[in-house]
């Protein structure tokens, strides 16, 4: 009898049989690598071409496509680093107790720093770096990118390393399982669901100074990139408004694109992650995945690639467990320390030249920028009170219900990824209209960037629940307020605190863009840190910044040590399903 070779897809006989043959699937995908290779082309010769400073950008649609691509290239690469310093940065401070304590906070204030307080030095030495080139314009944009990015995801990564149940790891102990092991077949796993709703957010909230990112003036010069936050800096600084519109249909269409080949498949496939123990949940599923499991060539690839990877590493022995070596690995360990060393030395070196920036600082003004800073404080709290009251629903209705989460997931995530700045002119004449001013309006500003972080991580703690704890909870008739403490709330409150400090850390961000706008030809200002963070860097007053940034740090640390630590503690201790 003829036999077909055996490949793990994940899918049915049937779909392999289905995948027998070339096809038509086989050719999209043949052209879509064709079209990624010669996209990757033009954006690498973007990249190393000569500098150009600024470009003149070109209003018309037929340009579009081309300024929608380098953008979203852009966000991707951002991506790469983003994910790669998350399983690495996450992990350190997760099984290091002794950098634990200087890379959270390290971590908190990284995620409180606006992109105005460190744009202006990382711009400047990427371009004296780069003089040639255009490589040093191109790799600030992008890292400007990665820092709205990577703080989510990394407190995401690390609080599911903490929260991995306990039976899990003591079956990791039982077995003896090494670093490596217990971090791919333990770890990982656990935080996989997590990770992937977090990066959609971290996607999303890249996007959010896109037009900052593309398009800036220090002093008296004038950066931009080409690319879709450009087109929408100069549309609107010229107030065409077809052209806002066309960068409005531009920035949906590649946010749609983005979720239906990238973000819905990688949501399906981590559905194999959650924790079940019998009970049956309604499977999602994601066309694109399914047309991608047809294609007989992604098939053969997939087969060839496990071939290599078991000739290049064959499979371990089984031996018994008691036989088995320690996984404790020395060289780890002094790696660690050793990179421990050489961070506390760049924090210190970091430190020392702030020292020398801030003795131009009166004892006035650090009165009065404390001051701003619990305004500010006052109004982060209020937009992130406001965006649970609605998220918390929204997001346990999308997460429990697949056929909710099928058809919302694009619309939630074209909304989470718009650029709210955008929108900023047309709530700001709302509000004028309404005749509330920007102190009370700047809530509702902040609210617009930073609620998708709560909504986000709650769906993910959703999905995350056991279909068989929910079944069980409908047999025993558990419904209504008491299904939500017992069983809901307990399942999503380690995501929800994920959420909550993503989100304040994002409100904090969006107070340099929401405290200080512009209506009508006129400047409104709220008395705020981040209206002063704007004024600042607009004037490149240097230490009026760094006095600004260092009392945000210090709040939002403190704050964070204060509250969202020990809500942390509670979140492992009580409030969880291990």
């Amino acid at each position: 009898m003829k036999t077909t070779p055996s490949v793990t897809w994940g899918e049915s006989n049937a779909t392999l049989e289905r995948g027998r043959r070339f096809g038509l699937v086989d050719v999209l995908v043949i052209a879509g690598l064709a079209g990624a290779l010669f996209g990757g082309l033009h954006a690498a010769h973007e990249w190393t071409g000569a500098l150009r400073p600024s470009v003149d950008i070109d209003l018309s649609p037929r340009a579009l496509p081309e300024y929608t691509f380098l953008s979203m290239s852009r966000g991707l690469i951002a991506y790469a680093f983003s994910l790669t310093f998350t399983l690495v940065y996450g992990y350190w401070a997760a099984k290091d107790k002794v950098a634990e304590r200087v890379l959270l906070p390290l971590l908190d204030i990284l995620q409180s720093i606006p992109v105005l307080g460190f744009m202006p030095g990382l711009v400047l030495a990427l371009v004296a770096a780069f003089p040639t080139s255009n490589v040093g314009l191109e790799l600030a944009a992008v890292l400007m990118i990665f820092t709205g990015q990577a703080w989510n995801m990394t407190f995401s990564y690390y609080h599911s390393l903490r929260s991995v149940p306990i039976e899990q790891r003591e079956a990791a102990t039982v077995y003896r399982f090494s670093r490596w092991q217990q971090l791919k077949w333990v770890e990982l796993p656990f935080a996989t669901i997590g990770l992937v709703w977090n990066s959609m957010m971290s996607m999303a909230g890249g996007w959010f100074f896109l037009m900052i990112n593309e398009a800036f003036v220090l002093g008296h010069r004038d950066f931009r990139l080409p690319g879709l936050g450009s087109y929408m800096s100069v549309a609107v600084a010229r107030g065409d408004v077809p052209a806002m519109l066309w960068a409005i249909l531009a920035m949906t269409t590649m946010i749609v694109f983005l979720d239906q080949v990238l973000w819905r498949p990688v949501v399906v496939w981590a559905q194999k992650f959650r924790v079940e123990e019998g009970g049956q949940a309604e499977a999602m599923d994601s066309w694109f995945l399914d047309l991608l499991r047809r294609s007989r060539l992604l098939v053969l690839l997939r087969s060839g690639l496990g071939w290599l990877s078991r000739l290049s590493w064959p499979r371990e022995r089984h031996v018994p467990s008691t036989a088995r070596k320690s996984p404790q690995n020395p060289l780890t360990r002094n790696l660690s320390h050793v990179l421990f060393a050489a961070l506390v030395l760049l924090l210190l070196l970091g430190a020392w030249r702030l020292v020398l920036i801030l003795r131009e600082v009166s004892l006035a003004q650090w009165g009065k920028t404390l001051g701003l800073s619990l305004v500010t404080l006052g109004r982060v709290l209020l937009s992130t009170f406001i965006g649970t009251l609605w998220a918390v629903p929204a997001g346990l209705a999308i997460g429990l219900s697949p056929r909710w989460s099928r058809l919302l997931q694009p619309v939630v995530q074209v909304v989470a990824s718009f650029p709210a700045p955008m929108l900023f002119p047309l709530v700001i004449a709302g509000l004028a209209f309404a005749g509330v001013g920007l102190g009370w309006g700047s809530i509702l500003l902040m609210l617009l960037g930073t609620q998708w972080y709560i909504l986000f991580n709650v769906v993910a703690g959703a999905t995350a629940i056991p279909a068989d704890l929910r079944e069980m909870s409908r047999a025993y008739g558990i419904r209504g307020w008491l299904r939500f403490r017992t069983l809901f709330l307990p399942a999503i409150f380690p995501y929800l605190l994920t959420g909550w400090m993503t989100a304040a850390g994002g409100a904090w961000n969006a107070s340099i863009v929401a405290e200080l706008a512009h209506f009508r030809g006129e400047v409104l200002v709220a008395p705020g840190l981040g209206s002063q963070i704007s004024q600042a860097a607009a004037r490149a007053d240097f230490p009026l910044l760094a006095v600004s940034v260092v009392v945000m740090s210090g709040v939002v640390v403190t704050f964070n040590r204060l509250v969202w630590k020990r809500l942390h503690t509670l979140a492992r201790t009580r409030f969880s399903l291990s």
